[in-house]
């Protein structure tokens, strides 16, 4: 069998750099055989079959391009079958694994051998070089990207507007009802400075509609990107049949997508607890929250995470007593108990309870209501009724959901799809993205993802190496954090050093009429490196970019202190932060003096 380069793109002499194996090796399939290297990318050619390599045609500073002879391959077994013909295979950027990322993405490497492409020849109803597999932020970004790097592109999606659980039922929609509810309670806190307003009349259907509004004008917007690149979208729920090929369903008809390359984007949705009655209406996910089918008069949360503490905040705007029930022994577990604690001690004055370290065990549903019981830490039990329920205890990948096994891509037992740092899978030419590759399950994370894989895909040499990604909680006071957490570093026994600056001490906070906010900056003590960040209070969310870009630049207390932030604002609080780490604050008396 002579092995030859496949399709490199647009690259012609591209040189060898590094020659992987010798005459009279043994390689099993998929084993790298050469080694390329453009401007632009690194790529390995594996073998198309198992066999014994019997001639090498090539030399390291040879340069070759598509159908340059690589070498001649003895097949071995059913591999002859498999890889007769020209043996040109799907070439492979180094895999050079995650290093320092969280949570699902550290599971043991997908399994090998990845299954043969399919023959060009084998054409779907349509076909594109590559196909994104989902719309959602991750998504659309990958296509449009790929689109501009002159990619043809097809985006599949099964619902009617692009954009995903986050545009359409999730990130945006939520922020708009965040802001009214936000707009509410300042009303209602405005009297204690001298201006009453009278109780506001809420108008569901208005509220529904303006929400609404602001979802249809970013899907639309989408759309409009969508054609003015050329991306052909194809609406329908899709599900590989082949590790080349797509089927797309849509009200029993059904197309076939072909594609060179895929980028799976296909998300999450919300867990759902076998003892709950979801079949129930008063029984409601984040989607169903958002949706504003009344407002009822007690409403409990399961689970104090993010998802549930926002829907939380609208719903006590709007007037509903709500009650939060949560496993863990603070609310937003992943954040410091200290920066939690002043959201912790607010929404506890306007809502009826916090439940923590309770868990739910039953749920009934009857004429007057929904019956709850739970069960405290000691192991007693209570029981209350509730006119509504809202399930938000997490979300589960889709990786069970796509038919992925049909086209060879490994999905583990949760649901999540392992990749390298370049996104890619272990089937070669497809990758996958966001939500279905790992924590932390956020917008922002799919949309660099995103962007790796279409680069990737258009042969750049592109790797996810962010250092850090925040997360956000809109709750009233927002909480944000990035990096390493106090409560990590004390987990970890690493030696750390902090900067705290109460907002108490901030001229902008006081004139807010907001004081409880904090401002937690976390430093490496060997070399007083930025490290993390923890904040809470009004705008948390856009504060914490600042230190998120820290991180990523290397810089240290000095230069976050030395850096002249805008006077009265909340970043000076960053600032005020790196400098009660260093002992040079003026606005404070100092914990210590370090120069």
């Amino acid at each position: 069998m002579e092995v030859k380069v496949p399709d490199i793109g647009d690259f012609k002499d591209v040189p060898v750099i590094s020659i992987l194996v010798a005459v009279g090796d043994e390689v099993a399939e998929e084993q790298p055989l050469i080694e390329l290297e453009s401007d632009k990318a690194t790529m390995e050619v594996p073998s198309p079959a198992a066999g014994r390599v019997t001639a090498i045609a090539v030399k390291e500073g040879d340069k070759v391009s598509e159908g340059s002879l690589i070498l001649t391959l003895e097949a071995a077994g059913a591999g002859a079958d498999k890889g007769a013909g020209t043996g040109e295979v799907e070439p492979r950027n180094r895999d050079s694994g995650y290093g320092g990322r969280d949570g699902p993405t550290d599971a043991p490497a997908a399994p090998q051998p990845a299954p043969a492409a399919v023959p060009a020849s084998a054409r779907g109803d349509v076909h594109a070089e590559v196909v994104v597999l989902g719309s959602g932020p991750g998504g659309y970004t990958a296509a449009f990207r790929a689109a501009d790097l002159g990619k043809k592109v097809v985006l599949i999606e099964r619902n009617p507007s692009l954009g995903g659980v986050c545009l359409n039922v999730g990130c945006i929609p939520s922020k708009a009802l965040l802001h009214a509810a936000k707009v509410i309670t300042e009303a209602e806190e405005m009297a204690g400075h001298g201006i009453a307003f009278d109780t506001p009349v809420v108008d569901l259907d208005k509220l529904r509609g303006w929400k609404d509004s602001v979802v249809k004008q970013l899907t639309g917007g989408l759309s409009g990107l969508a054609k003015g690149r050329k991306v052909q979208v194809v609406t329908g729920t899709g599900r590989f049949t082949g590790p080349n090929m797509i089927e797309v369903e849509r009200d029993g008809a059904k197309t076939s997508v072909s594609f060179d390359q895929c980028i799976i984007a296909a998300g999450s949705e919300p867990v759902t607890l076998p003892f709950i009655p979801h079949d129930d209406p008063r029984v409601i996910d984040s989607t169903g929250a958002l949706e504003l089918d009344g407002i009822p008069e007690r409403m409990l949360v399961l689970g104090g995470g993010i998802i549930g503490l926002e829907m939380a905040c609208v719903y006590d705007a709007l007037g509903t007593r709500i009650t939060v029930v949560e496993l863990m022994d603070q609310i937003i577990p992943g954040a410091d108990k200290d920066i939690v604690k002043p959201l912790h001690k607010r929404i506890e004055g306007r809502y009826e309870k916090i439940l923590l370290k309770t868990r739910v065990t039953d749920v009934k549903a009857g004429d007057d209501g929904l019956t709850v019981t739970f069960e405290d830490e000691k192991g007693a039990t209570t029981t209350d009724t509730f006119d509504r329920l809202l399930v938000a205890v997490g979300r589960r990948p889709n990786g069970k959901l796509i038919g992925a096994e049909a086209a060879g891509v490994a999905v583990d037992e949760r649901g999540f799809i392992a990749v390298d740092s370049q996104q890619r899978t272990n089937v070669p030419h497809i990758f996958a993205i966001g939500d279905v590759v790992g924590q932390p399950m956020l917008a922002h994370k799919a949309v660099h993802e995103g962007k790796v894989a279409a680069e990737v895909a258009a042969g750049q040499n592109r790797h996810f190496d962010a250092r850090v990604i925040p997360s956000v909680a809109y709750t009233d006071p927002e909480v944000a954090w990035v990096g390493v957490t106090e409560a990590q570093a004390k987990a970890e026994g690493r030696k750390i050093g902090k900067g705290v600056f109460p907002w108490a001490a901030s001229g902008r906070s006081l004139s807010l009429g907001r004081s409880e906010g904090i401002t937690k900056v976390i430093f490496d003590e060997a070399d007083d490196r930025v490290i993390g960040a923890c904040i809470v209070g009004p705008n948390a969310g856009d504060l914490i970019a600042e230190v998120a870009l820290a991180i990523e630049m290397g810089a240290d207390a000095v230069d976050l202190g030395h850096t002249i932030h805008p006077h009265p604002t909340l970043s000076e609080t960053v600032n005020f932060a790196a400098e009660m780490f260093e002992g040079t604050i003026t606005d404070l008396i100092p914990p210590k003096k370090r120069h």
